[in-house]
This record gives structure tokens, C-alpha cells and sequence, in this order.
């Protein structure tokens, strides 16, 4: 028997059985679909929350301290020491000192931290509102805020980029063993202003350009970001700066942390799509099985006509198979409108609250190619039994049955 001859056979289900035909693949898509909606729900979480927290940067960045250990400092021979570690592409300091700001005559204290532009790359800093200072002349006073330090003086994000900030430093008075012994404060001349926000809502701090710190004399570090080559390089730079003394951290670990808790959150949501789609499996199955027995006699007359139990069987199977694949691509469409249906809906909620808009799901183009041949493969897998019991059937005993 010809392959068109099989296809042409097989298809004509959706003429004698349409309605069975089509519940059973709708069956199929439904298990599909809630596969592709849930996976899809986590791929697009782990997405959402890492884009937020993170850039590319920042996973090829190294934090290094000093922890407690108040007689080990960080300083400029510190950097020199650490850049000629090969694998080692940029050293950024950051000065950390207490502070006291004063707005519109209202004053708190908070931490001050001095870095340069490209710190906050490494640092994978995002803002709510505006923008970073460059480390140009032209922007000396600008400086960023947490959100949490505007609550402080019960300002907003609009407000606070219009308001003119002075600082108070503190600054500590250390004798010759580098033993604290009293601080001493420093009013800074210039006012500053704010252009830009991170929206922090644990931590009263402020960020201000580097060379602040340098005209203060602060020469010692509380902290490094080591930007290195690539990922490759990560582990090797890393033992080569904690055999220095120093303590070392890489916001990469965390990342690979939350990756590997998403892996568990996806299979433990896949695992609910596949049930689904073992009860779509067994109405499959049953179909095909009920479709054996109204045909036995249709059987019967084709093969005392020549057809042989091999064009049986691939009839048979070519049946689901088909269903299978049409079954992928209905639960695409349902995986893929359901996702576009919750995530507008959520949208809503959030617009009408107050609250920023988001995208809660993300298909990988391989998932969608993986989830269409697993479909199929179900479909093989429940058509082979009743198509192996079809293509067994005896010729006389088939016509005689009824």
C-alpha cells in the first residue's frame, strides 16, 4: 500500500468520527497546554526576578572584603595586588563612611558610599527613577538615593530630584596602630542633588561620585568589585584573591542558586501538566481501542483485498500519530493564549493598583519544538498497542465478527 494511500486512510477519521476525533485531540491539547502554561509561568518568573537582579557584568564580577578582620585593609596597593592576577580585567573600589544629610532643614544619618559609574555595572545596581552620574567634572554633586532614606523625610521619587542636599561626614581619627579612637566630622561645602533612585526599601544609604572620597582623604576600602575575563575565569581568580587573605563572594553563586531552585519549581509545575496529559493519554487510547473494534470487519475486507498486516499496523499508528501532532499544536495555541489571557489580566490588576506592568512568561523556541514531538511521541506510544492488535487480526475471524 502507498504511503498516500495510508495518509488518505488514516485521515478519514475526521470524516466518520469527527466529533470523537476532535475530542480526543482537544484531550490531548488540554494536557499540552497546561504543560507549555505552567513551565512556561516558571521560565518566565526565573526570567523576571534575574533580569532584576542582575546583569551580564555583574555574573563576571568577584566582591572582595576584608570581613572582620579590622588590622587587614584594602587600599590602592590592595588593587595593584589583585590586578596582576591574570584573568583579571577591572578593579572598582568602593569608600564607605557614615554620614548626616540635611533636607529642607530636616537631617538623619545614613551610610555614604563613594563609587565611579561603571561600579554599579559590576554591582548590577537598577534604579526606579532616573538615571547614573558619570564621573565628569559636570556631575561632582550629583548623587544617588535609596528609597528608603526618602522615607526618612516622607519624600517622594518626584520630589526629591528637586531639592538641594547638603552631607555632614564622619570620619575616623585612628593612631599609628590603626586602632579607632574617635571620629570627627566634616561638613561638605558643596549642595548636591539627586539623578537617580534605587528602589531599596531596607537600607538608608547614598551613593556619590569617587573622587569625593579621594579630596577627603579616605584611602581605605571597604570593598572591591573584580571584574574578570569570563566564566571560565571565575574559580581561578577567586582562589588566587582568597589566597591573599581576602574573603571573596560572586553574586554568579547566588544566581546559580536560584537557577537550580527554579529547575525543582519548573518540573514540580510540569508535573501537574503531565498528569493532565496522562488522563488526555488514556481517553487517546481508549479512542483508538473503540476505533479497533467498529472496524474488525473493515479489517477483514482489507486484507482478504490484498493489504498486509504491516499496512494495517502503519494505518493504525499513522491515526495517532496524527492525533499526537495535531494535539501539540492545539495545546500550543491553549499553552500560548492562556499565558497571554493571565498575564493581561495580572497587568490589569497591577495598572489599576498603582502597580509596573510585567511579563510573567517566557518560552524557550525549544521548549515548543520539544513539546510538539513529545506529543507525538505520546501519540505513538498509546496508538501502538491497538495498532499491533489490529494488524494481528485474522481475516475470516474479522468478517465474521459483529
Amino acid at each position: 500500500m502507498l504511503a498516500i494511500d495510508i495518509i488518505r486512510l488514516a485521515t478519514r477519521m475526521f470524516r466518520t468520527n469527527f466529533s470523537r476525533t476532535l475530542l480526543t485531540i482537544l484531550g490531548i491539547s488540554v494536557g499540552i497546554g497546561a504543560i507549555l502554561f505552567l513551565v512556561s509561568l516558571g521560565y518566565g518568573l526565573q526570567k523576571m526576578i534575574l533580569e532584576r537582579i542582575t546583569t551580564s557584568d555583574a555574573l563576571l564580577s568577584l566582591d572582595v572584603s576584608t570581613g572582620d578582620a579590622e588590622a587587614f585593609k584594602i587600599d590602592s596597593n590592595s588593587i595593584k595586588d589583585i590586578k596582576s592576577i591574570e584573568g583579571v580585567d577591572e578593579v572598582l573600589p568602593l569608600v564607605t563612611a557614615q554620614s548626616q544629610i540635611v533636607i529642607d532643614d530636616i537631617s538623619s544619618e545614613l551610610t555614604m558610599n563613594f563609587a565611579n559609574h561603571d561600579y554599579f555595572k559590576l554591582d548590577g545596581t537598577v534604579l526606579a527613577k532616573g538615571g547614573f552620574y558619570t564621573d565628569n567634572p559636570e556631575d561632582r554633586n550629583k548623587i544617588i538615593i535609596s528609597s528608603s532614606a526618602l522615607n526618612l523625610f516622607n519624600l517622594n521619587l518626584d520630589d526629591i530630584f528637586n531639592k538641594k542636599i547638603k552631607f555632614t561626614i564622619f570620619k575616623q581619627n585612628e593612631n599609628e596602630d590603626n586602632t579607632s579612637l574617635s571620629r570627627k566630622s566634616e561638613v561638605l561645602k558643596d549642595d548636591f542633588e539627586v539623578i537617580g533612585v534605587i528602589d531599596e526599601e531596607n537600607s538608608n544609604y547614598v551613593y556619590l561620585p569617587f573622587a569625593i572620597s579621594q579630596e577627603q582623604g579616605l584611602e581605605t576600602y571597604s570593598k572591591l568589585k573584580v571584574k574578570v575575563h569570563s566564566e571560565d575565569n571565575i574559580d581561578i581568580v577567586r582562589n588566587a584573591i582568597m589566597d591573599k587573605g581576602y574573603i571573596v563572594s560572586a553574586l554568579s553563586d547566588i544566581i546559580e542558586q536560584a537557577n537550580q531552585i527554579f529547575k525543582i519549581v519548573q518540573i514540580v509545575l510540569a508535573s501537574f501538566g503531565i498528569v493532565a496529559l496522562i488522563v488526555s493519554a488514556i481517553g487517546m487510547f481508549n479512542t483508538m481501542t473503540i476505533a479497533l473494534l467498529e472496524r474488525t470487519q473493515e479489517i477483514g475486507i482489507m486484507k482478504a483485498l490484498g493489504a498486509t498486516s504491516a499496512d494495517i499496523w502503519q494505518m493504525f499508528l499513522s491515526e495517532s500519530l496524527i492525533i499526537g501532532f495535531l494535539g501539540g499544536l492545539g495545546g500550543i495555541i491553549i499553552g500560548f493564549s492562556g499565558g497571554e489571557l493571565f498575564n493581561y489580566l495580572i497587568n490589569f490588576l497591577a495598572g489599576a493598583m498603582g502597580g509596573e506592568k510585567i511579563d510573567m512568561f517566557y518560552t524557550p523556541y525549544w521548549f515548543v519544538i520539544l513539546i510538539i514531538s513529545f506529543s507525538t511521541i505520546v501519540g505513538f506510544l498509546t496508538g501502538f498497542y491497538p495498532a499491533k492488535r489490529a494488524a494481528r487480526i485474522n481475516a475470516l475471524e474479522a468478517l465474521r465478527y459483529k
